[in-house]
Order: C-alpha cells, then sequence, then structure tokens
C-alpha cells in the first residue's frame, strides 16, 4: 500500500517562511499548495512505496521558543470561508501551517450573520497580514445535496418545519439551486431534468455557484476589493481528485481558485461557462 507522511516540522535553524505581499501572491501559494498536496499520491510510483511532505512551522506560532514573552500573535495570509465537512482539512489541502490561514467553517459554507462577523473581525483586526479572503465549497456537500433534493421533492420540506437551524441553512441555498436550474435549462434544454444524472449536475453547479456567489457577497459586504489590495476569491475542492476547481473562462478544466464576478450581471456569464465546463457537460453527455 502507497503511504504518505505529511511532517509539520520546526528547524531552530531554519528561516521562517516568506508570507504573502498581496492578494495575487497569497493566492498563488494556495494554488500552488494544493496542487503538491493533489500529487503526493502520484509521486508514489511503486504500490508500496513511501513519500513525505514536509510543511515548515514557525516556532512562534505554536509559543514553542523557550523564554518568548507573550502569546503568539495571529497573522494569517488568507481567510477561508469553508464547510464543516470533515473530508475537507482545509489547512492540509493547501499545504499550510498553523497561523497560515483564519478558517471559518459552516455547513454548506453558507454565508450567514455570524460567518460574517467573524470575517470582518479578520478584516478589521488582521489587515496587517490578511491579503486573500478564499470561499471553499466542495464536491458532493451534503447540505447542498439536501437542499437540492427538497428543491425537487417540495413536498420534503414540511419534514423542516420545525427545525428553524436547518431551515435557515436551505433556505439560503434554495435561491442559488432555483438559479442554477434555469441557467441548466436555458443551456441544455427543458428536457434535461429527465436526463439520469441531471440531480448530480444541479448539486455541482449549485455547489460552486454558492461559492462564487458568497465570494461576492463578502467582496461587497467586507471591502474585499479595495485599495489595499485584499481580494476575495472561490473554489470547489474535489474529493475524488484532491484538487481545487473553479470555472475559467477559456479553460474547460478550471484548476485553480478563481475570482468571482464584480457584478449581477456577470454571473450571467459565470453560468455559461460553469455548465459547458469539462466537468458538468462530462456529467449530462
Amino acid at each position: 500500500m502507497k503511504t504518505v507522511d505529511v511532517i509539520y516540522r520546526y528547524q531552530a535553524d531554519a528561516p521562517a517562511r516568506h508570507r504573502p505581499s498581496d492578494s495575487d501572491e497569497a493566492r498563488l501559494r494556495l494554488d500552488e499548495g494544493n496542487r503538491t498536496f493533489a500529487a503526493l499520491l502520484d509521486q508514489v510510483k511503486d504500490e508500496h512505496g513511501r513519500t513525505e511532505r514536509v510543511v515548515p512551522v514557525d516556532a512562534r506560532d505554536l509559543g514553542l521558543l523557550s523564554g518568548a514573552i507573550g502569546t503568539p500573535t495571529q497573522h494569517p495570509f488568507a481567510a477561508v470561508l469553508g464547510c464543516s465537512d470533515a473530508r475537507v482539512p482545509i489547512e492540509l489541502i493547501f499545504n499550510e501551517g498553523p497561523n497560515d490561514l483564519f478558517v471559518v467553517r459552516v455547513a454548506g459554507n453558507v454565508l450567514g450573520t455570524d460567518v460574517l462577523g467573524s470575517l470582518k473581525f479578520a478584516v478589521e483586526h488582521l489587515g496587517g497580514s490578511l491579503k486573500l479572503i478564499v470561499v471553499l465549497g466542495h464536491s458532493g456537500c451534503g447540505a447542498v445535496t439536501s437542499a437540492v433534493d427538497v428543491f425537487l421533492d417540495p413536498g420534503d420540506y414540511l419534514t423542516l418545519a420545525t427545525k428553524h437551524s436547518l431551515r435557515n441553512i436551505l433556505d439560503r441555498l434554495l435561491v442559488v439551486i432555483q438559479t442554477c436550474a434555469r441557467k441548466l435549462a436555458a443551456a441544455f434544454g427543458a428536457e434535461i431534468v429527465h436526463h439520469p444524472r441531471y440531480r448530480e449536475a444541479l448539486i455541482e453547479t449549485s455547489i460552486v455557484t454558492n461559492a462564487a456567489l458568497a465570494a461576492y457577497s463578502i467582496q461587497q459586504a467586507v471591502g474585499a476589493n479595495d485599495a489595499h489590495g485584499l481580494r476575495a476569491v472561490y473554489g470547489v475542492y474535489l474529493l475524488d481528485t484532491r484538487e481545487v476547481w473553479a470555472p475559467h473562462p477559456g479553460d474547460t478544466k478550471g484548476v485553480g481558485l478563481a475570482a468571482p464576478p464584480h457584478d449581477l450581471a456577470g454571473f450571467v456569464d459565470l453560468g455559461d461557462v460553469m455548465v459547458r465546463s469539462e466537468r458538468i457537460a462530462d456529467l449530462l453527455r
């Protein structure tokens, strides 16, 4: 069996890891970190081979320095809004260590008031180091899947009548799902709802759109498009390939994080790119 060791290592004589100076550098670091993580198994050529990945850790980030005064200072270079799903360990899939990312997790990476408040805290109090805000969905999201099933069979919504906390999440997602259903029908025709993989395609399309809309909303709400270079981006972590994916114009594979549309009209173009992407189109062939 192939073996992969992921090691968080502190070396007293090692220089501190360079931190991104702007949003572009931060985005490139996360993209490269994910590519490194996704390729770990591919580096093991033999079925019983072994490889390792070392993530350097600054001792000051964990309070390991003897004689140090005070507690470690927060200095993440990116904030990440991710799903609560246990299969998506955010620091690990981006090849980052402690104090590199300010992580907020909630089912379906839904942008509620508590989540937005947490991100605003990061922007206001960690602005000296923070360069990027990432919204990260993931394939096969349970929250989005549940919302799609309610959309396809509205009678199921009655079972949630007294479950207000769950309804709060699903209600936010249903708006996105309805929009995605219309986009799929416009792209492939009304009969697409009878395709055997329509449900799967609607789930995956909704996951992407939900992440893009959250990134757009964050950009508007916390000024993640300001003169200081703070930016919002989004992506979807694919459980099967371990890669982060997002629709990119002219690129059907769409590997890496992407900027959200700058306005609501831009979501029309995003929808066209998404439904024609390799990942969604393959489901509906």
